[in-house]
């Protein structure tokens, strides 16, 4: 087993980062040739998926998030905490934190089209991130 954290920036709600290329370099170094790859973001916030790293599939994605947990409405987090994230909440929730990826011959068995993404879903500018990345 080979574990590393990949830590990064994002400039807030709506962000989407390809970990993709950092993730393979984490699969390159833990010398695994065939296993699997777990990733886990770190935060109650922010979500990782695959998806089609492309402007307009990110924006229909932003655009599918934004009508499931839309701003402007009450939430009961933001009427208790006062900090105004409880869509952001919402939609972490929905996507989820964690990924598995098949490795094989030493590489993610994603398609050609499907990246390894981090979404921001929290409502501050910006925010440090890590993604606990594990290999077995």
């Amino acid at each position: 087993m080979y574990q590393r954290t990949i830590l990064l920036s994002t400039s807030g709600e709506g962000t989407v980062i390809d970990l993709s290329v950092d993730v393979a370099a984490v699969v390159d170094e833990s010398g695994v040739s065939d296993g699997l790859v777990s990733l886990f973001a770190v935060g109650s916030t922010v979500a990782l998926t695959t998806i089609e790293y492309e402007p307009g599939v990110l924006e229909d994605l932003r655009d599918a998030l934004a009508r499931i947990a839309p701003a402007g409405i009450s939430y009961a987090h933001d009427r208790a905490w006062g900090d105004g994230n409880g869509r952001s909440h919402l939609k972490a929730a929905l996507i989820g934190p964690s990924l598995m990826v098949p490795v094989s011959g030493g590489r993610l068995m994603t398609g050609h089209w499907q990246q390894i993404v981090l979404l921001e879903l929290d409502t501050r500018q910006s925010r440090e991130r890590s993604v606990v990345v594990t290999v077995f």
